[in-house]
């Protein structure tokens, strides 16, 4: 069985990533993006599915450990009846090939150490064919191959199908172990020193580390450090995107078929992650961020897809991995996401919302991209009065979505304003005209008449986590009754555990009682939770804000990582992780409270 989704920490090079449980063992690890196939899939069953676990043989205590400094170096420490080990586990930024090395020191006495390579490639659908070769070990299947070095003294031998090392560190000493990637056709990786890399990437994080703005509470200077180095770790690198998460198939209800990939980079995280990384100072990131969005969204304004691969690419066919048993039997197993079809007209919104931000802090547009714009409100002028699917993705029929609307309003309102502070030639009275009556349009169809709250959608009296984007965006004053009580309605409704729900999700053998259309419940979805700490802070109610924030901020594990839901009956973290959505509302709401409290 794996480990709880907060028992893992995350290990990467810019380019891909792991995890490592408590345990020792890296249970996830696809190779050599992110969105590739798995090697190491135990996370979605068992050993059986592939890992690589390197520990103590004997039981010691159990395991204390962290990221060195502002670093994603991990390094997890047993204490044993013999002795003390540490493992310390990391990638180094890529320079030809996809490496994972870990290293082994002796701390105190002597302890007897195991570890267990079972390599799974395609999602442990194939099991390699595995050769010594020069002292090393070689796994090749298909397209992938992997090489396993191991440091002197190593003992290694086959067994059930992996490759089991026996060894006995001693105090003083390190014996590392380095496992390569290359496609099978390749030669053999070069070698690499363990220890020399490991300089290198301390080196590397803490120096990015060190350009984190200052401008927020001391208190909460820790938690948005980790977030950011978070965010890094979930870029890929050459071409800027930010996947939304690492991993695929966390169930948002354990046993429960709420199970997706999330590998991918979402275009509706883009103006709040842009406005993370500006406020802490990562501007190179941010343009990066920003011109992989626009390389993403270039064609016709009819094919813009809520999501994309980290190159740009369109195709994500989802697919049903029938062979796996899922998280704690959480199935079905579904890689690819076929959300990527879906109608979701806020995302137009949200494209046009980070072009105004980009502007905000200095990031030109040219003239081809305003000429995009462009072609994206001629759509949208067409089109804002449609239902659609709605930033949740529903699996359900489309409906007029509230938040769907505010968005198309926002589209309107900062293409105005583009217009206005740039000069740049635009038919600004008809956008105007629009912006006026998608915001009329919606004071009259999406607010409750009887409670005066902003509903999940048109003739509906459900509630949405969603309505707080009508004071963040600026869609409704924070003074305007209908805004306080939204906020109060969400804090009072959509309360789990004292955190918040997206929205209701109540347990319907009927499917179409169901908004999204699929059965079961869910836990609290974190960032929402912050949205409704920035929503408080816009109503001056700044200390309920601030016990919010760290009521939520204090859900992260060990190592500081947040996935995307808390179930808070059982006191777990739910969904993929680590959640981009989640650390980058973090960090907004961060920089939000630094102003409120001054």
């Amino acid at each position: 069985m794996p480990g709880r989704i907060e028992d893992y920490a995350l290990i990467g090079d810019l380019q891909t990533a792991a995890l490592v449980g408590k345990d020792g063992s890296i249970d996830w690890l696809c190779l050599p993006r992110f969105d590739s196939a798995s090697c190491f899939a135990a996370l979605l069953g068992g050993d059986e599915h592939g890992h690589w676990r390197l520990a103590p043989a004997s039981d010691g205590l159990a395991p204390s450990r962290s990221y060195i400094g502002d670093s994603l170096v991990l390094q997890t420490e047993w204490t044993t009846p013999t002795g003390t080990v540490r493992v310390i586990d990391f990638m180094p930024q890529r320079d030809r090939t996809p490496d994972v090395m870990r290293i082994v020191v002796g701390v105190s006495g002597h302890v007897k150490m195991t570890g267990v390579l079972r390599l799974r490639f395609d999602y442990a659908r194939i099991i390699p064919w595995m050769r010594r070769t020069d002292h090393h070990r070689v796994a090749v299947a298909g397209p992938d191959a992997v090489w396993l070095r191991c440091g002197e003294g190593v003992n290694t031998y086959g067994q059930d199908f992996a490759t089991v090392s026996e060894f006995t560190v001693h105090a003083g000493q390190r014996v590392p172990f380095v496992l390569s990637w290359v496609p099978s056709h390749h030669k053999q990786p070069p070698r690499q020193d363990a220890e020399a890399a490991l300089k290198t990437t301390l080196a590397d994080w803490e120096s990015w580390a060190a350009y984190c703005s200052t401008g927020i509470a001391e208190r909460d200077r820790d938690a948005v450090r980790r977030s950011l180095i978070t965010l890094k770790a979930l870029t890929y690198e050459p071409t800027g995107g930010i996947v939304a998460a690492a991993t695929a198939g966390l169930p948002e209800q354990v046993g429960g078929a709420r199970n997706w990939d999330y590998r991918f980079c979402w275009l509706r995280d883009s103006t709040m992650t842009l406005s993370a990384l500006l406020n802490a100072g990562y501007r190179a990131e941010a343009e990066a961020w920003h011109g992989w969005l626009l390389r993403a969204i270039a064609g016709d304004p009819a094919d813009l897809q809520t999501m994309y691969a980290v190159g740009g690419e369109r195709r994500l066919p989802e697919t049903i991995a029938d062979w796996l048993p899922g998280y704690e039997g959480s199935r079905p197993v579904r890689f690819g996401n076929a959300a990527v079809d879906q109608l979701q007209l806020d995302v137009y919104g949200e494209v046009v919302d980070t072009l105004y931000l980009a502007h905000q802090h200095g990031i030109r547009i040219e003239r081809h991209v305003w000429g995009l714009l462009r072609k994206f409100l001629e759509f949208l002028e067409e089109h804002w009065s449609d239902p659609d699917e709605g930033l949740w993705e529903v699996r359900g029929p489309r409906r007029h979505f509230v938040h769907s609307k505010i968005m198309c309003w926002v589209a309107f309102d900062r293409a105005v304003k583009l217009a206005e502070e740039t000069g740049l030639p635009a038919p600004v009275e008809r956008w105007r005209e629009l912006r006026d009556l998608v915001h009329s349009d919606i004071c009259a169809r999406g607010v409750d008449p009887a409670r005066g709250v902003i509903t999940q959608y048109y003739g509906g009296s459900e509630l949405d986590a969603s309505a707080l984007f009508a004071v963040k965006t600026g869609f409704l004053r924070p003074e305007d009754p209908r805004v306080v009580a939204t906020v109060e309605a969400v804090q009072r409704e959509l309360d789990h555990g004292g955190f918040v729900r997206r929205y209701s999700t109540p347990e319907a053998s009927d499917l179409a009682d169901s908004v999204d259309g699929l059965a079961g419940s869910e836990g609290a979805f974190l960032a929402c939770s912050y949205w409704l700490a920035d929503a408080l802070i816009a109503i001056g109610r700044v200390t309920e804000a601030r016990e919010l924030f760290d009521r939520v901020s204090g859900l992260a594990n060990d190592v500081g990582l947040i996935s995307e839901e808390w179930d808070p009956v059982s006191c777990r973290q739910l969904g993929n992780t680590p959640q981009a959505f989640t650390h980058v509302a973090l960090v907004n709401t961060a920089f939000l409270l630094a102003l409120a409290e001054g």
